[in-house]
């Protein structure tokens, strides 16, 4: 449907009658009698008769402009069918390890064994998608951790920062008490009091580094009312080999559960153990059920303007005016 963002400005729209018959009359033009013979007068009277029907024709043409001028002031607009926008108030932050041991392949995609990153790229990639009308923000961790992406609605910016991580980037330790640390500041930070707070962290090792103990960071994740989700991620058993044949061995010997557990617990949460890829995707696919996505739903119409069309049609009128007042002017002078 079409409607207008200012339709009281069809108010104007007798303004130039009204000034019309305001002002006083422009005394018309007698010095034609000096110049032109009295023969010549008659012999012009076609021409006069025709500059009067140019002028009639002129004001008709005028009013019309004026006419699309006035609808293109009033701002018309398109209004497009009622769209559902999801919005659950729901403030989650995505913590994901980037130390030295997430770079480890021990996680099969395809056919072809690819580091942890990789694979928690793949899985939360996907997990971000389906967060329709959650604010979502990324940190990022290693020996420090940083804040990659804010809170926003954009889930296609957060996918994509997430992809353009790189192990290491944020050192080769793992500081998990840091990375609690600046979510909980982060989400202090937010205005709007009323949505929950989520935190999902996702590590492959045990607190090696940083200034805040991951315990004491998940105390004071609980007074602030924000439930963190831990995963240790890793396989359990990998074939290794060397010049003295294939062993097996634990890759993952360095996670530590037990804090995990513990921080999980402490703020209402859960831990979750991903050792292959299927067993990453099924704890997301979960999380989507603990924290359901959609609460409750704002209706966004699509808008589009018009104005510029009756706009451009009144100065196209307006200019074709004026080039028939010029031409008529100069073929006078001619004759």
């Amino acid at each position: 449907m079409i409607d207008f963002a200012w339709p009281w400005l069809f108010l104007i729209f007798p303004l130039p009658w009204l000034l019309r018959w305001l002002m006083p009359p422009v005394a018309p033009e007698e010095e034609a009698a000096l110049r032109v013979p009295f023969i010549e007068a008659f012999k012009d009277r076609g021409a006069g008769r025709g500059r009067v029907g140019l002028k009639r024709r002129s004001l008709w043409f005028a009013a019309l402009a004026w006419l699309f001028l006035v609808f293109a002031v009033t701002r018309p607009q398109w209004r497009g069918a009622p769209i559902e926008l999801p919005v659950s108030g729901r403030n989650l932050m995505l913590a994901v390890d980037l130390s030295g041991s997430m770079e480890v392949k021990d996680f099969e995609v395809n056919g072809r064994m690819v580091d942890r990153l990789e694979a928690t790229q793949l899985v939360a990639g996907k997990f971000i998608e389906r967060r329709v009308g959650d604010r979502l923000g990324l940190i990022l961790f290693g020996r420090q951790a940083y804040l990659q992406t804010p809170l926003t609605f954009d889930r296609k910016t957060v996918k994509t920062l997430l992809n353009e991580a790189v192990i290491g980037l944020a050192g080769k330790e793992t500081a998990i008490g840091d990375a609690i640390g600046l979510a909980v500041k982060r989400l202090r930070q937010q205005k709007d009091e009323s949505g929950q707070r989520v935190l999902i962290l996702l590590t492959d090792g045990a607190n090696t580094a940083g200034e805040v103990d991951p315990l004491k960071a998940a105390e004071l994740a609980a007074a602030e009312g924000l439930k963190i989700y831990t995963i240790g991620i890793g396989a359990d058993e990998m074939t290794v080999r060397s010049l003295f044949g294939s062993r097996r061995v634990n890759p993952s010997t360095d996670l530590d559960e037990g804090t995990l557990t513990a921080i999980a617990e402490k703020t209402g949460g859960r831990y979750f153990r991903a050792k292959n890829l299927r067993d990453l995707g099924e704890i997301y696919q979960l999380l989507d059920e603990l924290e359901p996505i959609e609460q409750e739903t704002q209706l966004f119409r699509p808008t589009r303007t018009l104005y510029p069309w009756p706009l451009g049609t009144s100065f196209v009128i307006a200019a074709l005016i004026v080039f028939a007042r010029s031409r008529s002017k100069l073929v006078s002078q001619e004759v």
